[in-house]
């Protein structure tokens, strides 16, 4: 049966070091099914260790934090127009994500309708081009202080390319800045004031303001240009379930691609793509740079490697849907031997159990 394992002394490691680094309250962001460590296992390790504030994008996160937090702010960071989610919401009593004039319309609308007042970030559009008002449109924004059933405590932007491109990252925390002085200007209290996600924390100075929102940070997987200080953490884990011996020229795997080259001991790993062994998440750096190592990898047709008894063994005949054949040859490795190899926690497949040492 395969397991996710994660180190949760480790884990600890991380969000104490992340605590320091920042300087300031970490918004705790488990989108994403806690980054692929569990939401509600990771939510409970970060309400244990004094984050106080949780982030998601999918309202259907709402009910599942709601079970585990007790007077925690949950801050939705999703600008919606649809009323049914604002009314779980809402209804929740989360903080809502106010990044145009017909999401203000309809929160407020929901709010009313439910005898609540909804608190709300106003997001700015710095340059993501995706959520928020744009600065040119700051009038709009400001519109949003005088809804009858909206409270405004806080206000944030996301940058963009925080893990390549300091010089960009601080134009948009100086945009930010500028939004914010006007909206001051016009009698309005901006409240809690955050822009850093993880690659800007870790690379960018002066950008921590009020809050940092921290995801991929907590597991380590984290792009920095210097030494990652962090804990890289999580690998999936099965057991050796078979194994065989099989002569010179014969083919494993599909389509009878791959052909041993000398008498070969196979050792068959219950772990493949349906898993997440081999899919990749989408590479963050969109440039020369990167495009030339794709095409060095697809030249040299990138090894794959399992890890068993602390050593590591090539992948052989393609990488299945749920099994994997691995070349033991030469070594004692036998039925019920740990394999381990190193994936992505967002690559894994989520009905893969959690496991926390």
């Amino acid at each position: 049966m395969s397991r996710y394992i994660i180190d949760k002394t480790k884990l600890i490691e991380n969000i104490e070091l992340l605590k320091k680094i920042a300087g300031v309250p970490i918004i705790g962001v488990v989108k994403g099914n806690g980054y692929g460590f569990g939401i509600k296992e990771l939510t409970l390790i970060l309400k244990e260790n004094g984050i106080k504030t949780f982030a998601v994008t999918e309202v259907s996160d709402i009910p599942v934090l709601k079970k585990i937090l007790d007077d925690e702010e949950i801050l939705v960071m999703r600008s919606t127009c649809i009323p049914a989610e604002a009314e779980i919401i809402a209804e929740n009593g989360c903080t809502a994500t106010i990044g145009s004039s017909d999401a203000c319309a309809v929160m407020n609308n929901v709010s009313g309708k439910l005898g609540v007042k909804t608190k709300c970030h106003l997001k700015i559009d710095t340059g993501m081009g995706r959520y928020g008002f744009m600065p040119s449109e700051i009038s709009k924004a400001i519109e949003c202080y005088s809804s009858e059933n909206l409270e405004f405590t806080g206000m944030y932007t996301h940058f963009s390319s925080a893990f390549r491109n300091e010089p960009l990252t601080k134009s948009q925390l100086v945009l930010f800045k500028d939004v914010t002085e006007q909206i001051k200007k016009a009698g309005h209290d901006p409240g809690i004031l955050h822009c850093a996600n993880s690659p800007a924390l870790l690379n960018v100075d002066g950008v921590s303001l009020n809050a940092v929102r921290i995801g991929s940070a907590f597991t380590g997987r984290v792009i920095t240009k210097g030494k990652n200080p962090l804990h890289r953490l999580g690998s999936l884990e099965s057991e050796v379930i078979d194994i065989k011996t099989v002569p010179a020229g014969y083919s494993v795997g599909y389509n009878a691609t791959y052909k041993t080259k000398r008498e070969t001991k196979i050792a068959i790993v219950p772990i493949g793509h349906y898993d997440g062994f081999g899919l990749e998440k989408e590479k963050e750096l969109y440039d020369l740079r990167y495009s030339l190592s794709v095409f060095k990898q697809v030249l040299k047709k990138k090894q794959m490697y399992v890890r068993i008894n602390g050593r590591m063994f090539h992948v052989i005949g393609g990488i299945g849907l749920s099994h994997t054949a691995v070349d033991i040859t030469g070594s004692d490795v036998k039925c019920g031997d740990i394999a381990s190899v190193d994936i992505s926690p967002l690559m894994v497949n989520p009905r893969i159990e959690r496991i926390y040492i």
